[in-house]
């Protein structure tokens, strides 16, 4: 599977702002058979202190999950620079670009993508979760621990209870309720998934704790990472913890 190429890295804030919103009417927003997914993953990033905000080191990797028994069967890892400063409301373009390097090298790719941070939950409607989605043509949907933008109202407590979050009067996510008393987490549409099957999907690789697997896994390894640069490769010994 190839990446797609939408356009140039090294733009400015106000171009990359215009660049969310031109790619935004590129999702696509469908059912996905969530039960016929064997494969699910996960991706995160880690930042290391550094001076210069367009040349920050970083450790970036996706983990990929038996979507069945959770378990992960392959993971890379890369140690990088993201060269596009932190500006709110553009993490896809400072995150996109090492975990693209990290995809690269990664054996088992998945069949569906959770991502750590928002999809259409996002002012322009083109979070990391619709970025990535499209230059991997991959079924993904963003998890989130908190709001970007948008309200909601009270969520049941529940175990896979949900009320929806709006912004403007449009329906872009929703807050999920995956474990009582505990805050909920924020879905929401990336590429090639309607909310319905993106709230299953977290749903299904979420267990006990509040973060799906994918996200739990996929932290725990970059972190990893940034202590011991031998994990970069697939396979070996998982380094998740059960925290």
């Amino acid at each position: 599977m190839e990446t797609e190429t939408l356009h140039a890295w090294d733009v400015s804030p106000e171009a990359a702002r215009a660049l969310q919103t031109q790619w935004a009417a590129h999702v696509r927003e469908e059912p996905l058979a969530v039960e016929n997914v064997r494969t699910v993953g996960g991706a995160d990033i880690s930042f290391e202190a550094h001076d210069d905000p367009r040349a920050t080191p970083v450790c970036a990797g996706f983990v990929t999950l038996d979507a069945a028994a959770l378990q992960v069967i392959a993971r890379r890892g890369v140690r990088t620079v993201a060269r596009f400063p932190y500006v709110p409301g553009l993490l896809s373009f400072r995150e996109a670009p090492p975990l693209l390097e990290a995809w690269a090298g990664l054996r088992e790719r998945p069949d569906a993508l959770l991502c750590d941070g928002h999809g259409r939950a996002h002012p322009r409607r083109f979070g990391l979760a619709c970025h990535l989605g499209l230059l991997l043509d991959l079924p993904t949907c963003g998890v989130a621990k908190s709001l970007l933008v948008g309200t909601h109202g009270p969520v049941p407590e529940a175990v896979g209870a949900w009320t929806p979050l709006k912004h403007r009067g449009e329906i872009i996510g929703a807050a999920l309720r995956t474990r009582q008393n505990v805050a909920p987490v924020y879905v929401s549409v990336g590429h090639r998934i309607d909310l319905d099957s993106a709230i299953a999907l977290v749903l299904r690789g979420t267990t006990r704790y509040r973060l799906p697997e994918t996200t739990r896994h996929a932290h725990a390894f970059v972190n990893a990472l940034r202590r011991d640069p031998a994990l970069n490769e697939n396979g070996g010994k998982d380094t998740a913890s059960p925290n």
